[in-house]
């Protein structure tokens, strides 16, 4: 067998074609990539990505959903199905498996998922908690800024910020540039006090990094942390022990030092607010992209949902998202754990 054919990866699709059927399928009108050449390239060496064989693989992965969870209520379009196989460098189980997770911890945090949509977050927008850059960084990168310090409790939630990122994620993975070069991370914690942070505890932690790390298809290439006080060591220790190595390895706290900061992103494509020359911080018009798609959100998180597959409800989860009485006791200590690094 020729080389090509030996570099193959196996799938139930593949595995039983002969040397002679081993050609590139024909690309249906329903897909166009977007990707510049440049991009194109990088997505054959970082993600395994061969454009001459995206439509098989995206069939396999489809015939992989409908023989192991027939009941999924899922698109199987190939755009959608594309994510899933790029955040997981086209490995069809794990791209499975993720797009099962996704769609389990959706089912699992109903409060968060139920009526997703941006005009339901109004106030959560409307507050400057977070935005994403208008510039990329050197990478390719869009930076999403997180702005704690925002946020006052006694008007909703912290749940309600957490429908924010997570209503912002999928807006840019819509974008096969990000789903390809993956995003960035900026959280300004100055002025985060210890009452405010009681309220990330173990148990929503646990579920936001079960849902980041196993349960979206975004790749999260760096968090930049700037301004963290000292009660943000409490914080992270809360949040660490949940963390991969790999995620772990990709936090940078730079504290109140911009010059750390513009080492990795430069200040070309940050705010002044962060030492850039970029303007001032501007939310207004992620706010108006994020408005203008309320239809698309709609759709997709705003229906009845349907019955749960008995198959998806033996799926293991990501490790946070399991029943919330297993983690009835994830306030208790949390203070005391805060306080110790106050």
């Amino acid at each position: 067998m020729s080389k090509e054919s030996d570099s193959l990866r196996t799938s139930p699709s593949v595995a039983s074609l002969s040397e002679n059927e081993l050609s590139p399928p024909p690309e249906p009108p329903g897909y166009v990539c977007s990707l510049t050449e440049e991009l194109v390239t990088k997505a054959r060496e970082e993600l395994q990505e061969k454009p001459e064989w995206r439509l098989r693989d995206v069939q396999a992965l489809r015939d992989m959903v409908r023989k192991e969870y027939p009941n999924l209520s899922t698109s199987l379009d190939d755009a959608f199905l594309l994510r899933f196989l790029r955040a997981r460098k086209f490995d069809y189980d794990r791209a499975l498996q993720l797009l099962v997770n996704y769609h389990s911890c959706r089912r699992s945090w109903p409060e968060v998922f139920n009526n997703l949509k941006p005009s339901a977050l109004k106030d959560v927008l409307a507050s400057g908690f977070l935005t994403v850059l208008p510039h990329t960084d050197p990478r390719g990168c869009h930076v999403l800024c997180l702005r704690p310090d925002r946020w006052i409790p006694s008007n909703y939630p912290i749940t309600e910020n957490i429908r924010a990122i997570y209503l912002t994620l999928e807006k840019l993975i819509q974008s096969e540039e990000t789903q390809v070069n993956g995003i960035v991370i900026l959280a300004d914690y100055k002025g985060v006090s210890l009452s405010k942070a009681s309220h990330f505890g173990p148990f929503i932690a646990k579920k936001v990094i079960g849902i980041l790390q196993d349960g979206f298809p975004i790749r999260i290439k760096a968090v930049h942390v700037v301004n963290e006080p000292r009660i943000f060591k409490g914080i992270f220790a809360i949040i660490k022990p949940f963390l991969k190595e790999k995620i772990a390895n990709r936090f940078f706290l730079h504290g109140s030092d911009l010059s750390s900061l513009h080492t990795n992103l430069p200040r070309s494509i940050l705010p002044k607010e962060y030492g850039g020359t970029a303007g001032e911080l501007d939310t207004a018009t992620w706010n108006a992209v994020l408005l203008a798609s309320e239809d698309d959100f709609v759709k997709e998180f705003c229906q009845a949902a349907p019955a749960c597959d008995s198959t998806l409800g033996q799926a293991v989860l990501p490790e946070g998202l399991t029943s919330d009485a297993q983690c009835d006791d994830s306030m208790r200590g949390v203070k005391s754990q805060l306080y110790s690094c106050y």
